[in-house]
């Protein structure tokens, strides 16, 4: 997850240089969240159907090789843009399979009182990422540039691959064998989904606060014009809702890691877990594609406008989804810790 922050931070900033546009920053998310919510409806069967060490080695391997590539055409300093669309569309339905794997290997591993704890200290985790990557995705490019910062991804790519090799072998439970991987992969999990109240509220709770409270396609043109911070300044944008480094964000990274333990802990215990994998990667839509989603939202609003009325009503707009969700799902309010 550092080394993904650090790709996170390095592209958008390498495609605002390309362009000088934040409409080119924003479709970034356009072109990672559709392949997302394609790829989210079947790989999560992989998760169910298959060894989840294996699915998780292989997306690691390809995500890896993501970040090569981005590296190899950084080296001439005029990566076309459609390369970096490209690449960056198929990082991103890649890292559904291996975040629908990850996440449902987590039950696996420990008991269900312990379930919340492990959820907890992988946020603890979630959230040094946060922190870690972009700041260090900040120094790296002012100091090496862009192709040392994609250079860092792949190695941590590779680390990454050293430690799930240690893990044993996960197979699938019994019924994983049933699991279709096809067009109607994904049916089951829907239909799960759409029959649980908590769950549905529980993804529009979090697809909300993504949208509308996160402006980071705005990031790139707020270092350069509003602070004159440079790609140091940048990476403490980015780094901020983990640490609090500017403004108001840190409130916001707190309490998103506090969310994010109750989402977590909500959906994996109330989710059999034949259905683990694909749930999973309906969440993985959910919080991946939220964020892309987010960009387009921030930069439409901030082009019609400014950056600072898209950045004060998007988080106006937050606070009223969330009300209205709560407002609407009882059984949301009246969830109670698992036993």
């Amino acid at each position: 997850m550092t080394g993904r922050q650090i790709t996170l931070v390095a592209v958008p900033y390498q495609v605002y240089l390309l362009t000088g546009s934040t409409l080119a920053v924003r479709l970034l998310g356009l072109v990672q969240a559709v392949p997302l919510i394609l790829a989210g409806l079947y790989a999560g069967a992989l998760a169910d159907r298959f060894d989840r060490r294996l699915v998780m080695l292989a997306s690691l391997t390809v995500l890896g090789l993501t970040s090569l590539a981005l590296a190899v055409a950084a080296a001439g300093d005029r990566a076309p843009l459609w390369f970096m669309y490209a690449v960056t569309a198929v990082a991103a339905a890649v890292s559904t399979a291996e975040h629908s794997a990850r996440s449902a290997t987590v039950p696996r591993l420990v008991d269900p009182r312990r379930l919340a704890a492990a959820l907890s200290l992988t946020q603890v985790l979630f959230q040094f990422a946060l922190v870690a990557g972009p700041s260090a995705a900040g120094l790296i490019i002012a100091a090496a540039g862009l192709q040392w910062a994609y250079g860092v991804d792949v190695a941590c790519f590779a680390m990454a691959l050293a430690c799930v090799l240690l893990l044993r072998a996960l197979p699938p439970p019994p019924e994983g064998r049933a699991v279709v991987i096809g067009w109607r992969a994904p049916a089951e999990a829907l239909a799960y989904a759409r029959h649980s109240p908590v769950l549905l509220s529980i993804f529009a709770v979090d697809l909300n606060a993504m949208v509308f409270g996160m402006p980071r396609a705005l990031f790139p043109a707020l270092a350069a014009h509003l602070f004159r911070a440079g790609p140091q300044g940048l990476g403490l944008l980015y780094a901020a809702p983990g640490a609090g480094a500017l403004v108001l964000l840190a409130v916001a990274g707190a309490a998103d890691m506090v969310s994010a333990v109750f989402r977590h802990t909500i959906i994996q215990l109330s989710t059999p877990d034949r259905l683990r994998g694909r749930v999973s990667a309906l969440n993985s839509m959910v919080v991946t594609a939220g964020p892309r989603l987010g960009d387009v939202e921030a930069g439409a609003v901030a082009a019609l406008t400014s950056p600072v009325f898209s950045v004060v009503s998007g988080g106006i707009l937050c606070l009223v989804g969330v009300a209205a969700i709560a407002a609407l799902v009882p059984a949301l309010r009246r969830q109670a810790a698992a036993r």
